[in-house]
């Protein structure tokens, strides 16, 4: 088969492949497409500790059954479509059991320690089967669409502490893909006004065209504490989310925050960099609750699949370029460039 094999920093080759086989408590799937992530993007760049090269990355999936174990406990069938669920935990800890895979301390993903999607086939190993790790896609939901559920899933997963609802105001900032996903979920959950800040503001604006009724500001030109306090008549926003890796942003969400307002620290910071300065009394007189969000669950899946079936989110707006395998360099260069929202690799010729 092809595969995209990552083999080191800077390093990735479109080759020949083994196929892979599965134990007969394995399941393996033909992948059709897989969008790349900001942190493909990071691991070509920098690797990543738990990639350990040779190796195939990739997690934002959808594929097709092609042969099930004759052990694997499943209710799938050769035939059914699906997207991947990235996080496998141990299946034994506390976190597990409540079904918080993502925060399992033994958490091994899809696409960093298992083979991921950027090659013809993958194989979903033993425990993610028997944590059912997928989630079926219906006809209304297209393979290609399909790979926006991934990265929509984290922002529905960070939004289930947000209780985002009618007459709220929500400011995000950060102008890419994730951005524009909390936006556009922040609107069907009710929010009145949804408020986008970044810096690249020509990008921003770009691609706030696609969607609609966004309010757009501009940091380079505008103070941007002043203007939300404007837009809210003084009172500050019920809602801001940090979707950037910016210490800026997340000591900024404070003096913008109404009392009893959420917020989300969504973008991590650089490892060797994480340390903010935050004014505790903001939050203890005003009772303001600071969530952080890290990947997601199965049934964050299966609401993002909801939405996209249901009309109430177009993944197709969010799909800048679908580009062959063979150019997967290229993609990983243009999300890194900042000029598109998602690229999705075309992984079967």
């Amino acid at each position: 088969m092809k595969a995209a094999i990552f083999l080191g920093p800077e390093k990735i080759e479109v080759s020949d492949w083994e196929m892979p086989k599965i134990s007969d408590r394995e399941i393996l799937i033909k992948v059709h497409y897989c969008a790349i992530c900001g942190t493909d993007v990071r691991t070509f760049y920098h690797g990543h500790k738990k990639v350990i090269p040779p190796a195939i990355i990739g997690h934002e999936i959808t594929g097709e059954v092609v042969e099930i174990g004759k052990n694997a406990k499943t209710d799938l069938k050769k035939g059914d479509r699906l997207v991947i669920v990235t996080s496998i935990g141990c299946g034994n800890c506390k976190l597990c059991n409540r079904g918080l895979y993502n925060l399992c301390p033994d958490t091994k993903a899809i696409g960093y320690y298992y083979q991921g999607g950027f090659a013809q086939y993958m194989v979903i190993p033993e425990p993610a089967v028997e944590q059912n790790a997928w989630v079926l896609l219906p006809e209304s939901v297209s393979l290609l669409d399909g790979s926006l559920v991934e990265p929509l899933s984290c922002v529905i997963n960070a939004q289930n502490y947000l209780n985002i609802h009618e007459g709220d105001t929500v400011v995000i900032y950060g102008g890419g893909p994730i951005g524009f996903m909390h936006a556009v979920l922040g609107q069907a959950q009710g929010a009145e006004k949804v408020i986008m800040v970044d810096p690249a503001f020509e990008r921003l604006e770009r691609f706030a065209q696609l969607f609609s009724d966004l309010i757009l500001v501009d940091p380079g030109k505008e103070n941007t504490i002043e203007k939300i306090k404007q837009l809210t008549d003084g009172v500050g926003a019920d809602v801001i989310i940090t979707a950037c890796p910016a210490k800026q942003a997340q000591m900024e969400s404070f003096k913008i925050a109404a009392p009893h307002s959420r917020i989300s620290f969504f973008g991590g910071l650089p490892k060797d960099d994480s340390t903010i300065f935050i004014d505790s009394n903001l939050i203890h007189y005003y009772e303001i609750s600071v969530f952080g969000a890290f990947a997601s669950n199965r049934a964050d899946y299966q609401k993002a699949v909801d939405l996209i079936s249901s009309k109430k989110i177009d993944a197709s707006k969010f799909i800048t370029e679908v580009i062959p395998l063979e150019d997967i360099v290229k993609g990983i260069n243009l999300v890194k460039s900042g000029t598109v929202l998602k690229v999705v690799v075309k992984v079967q010729e």
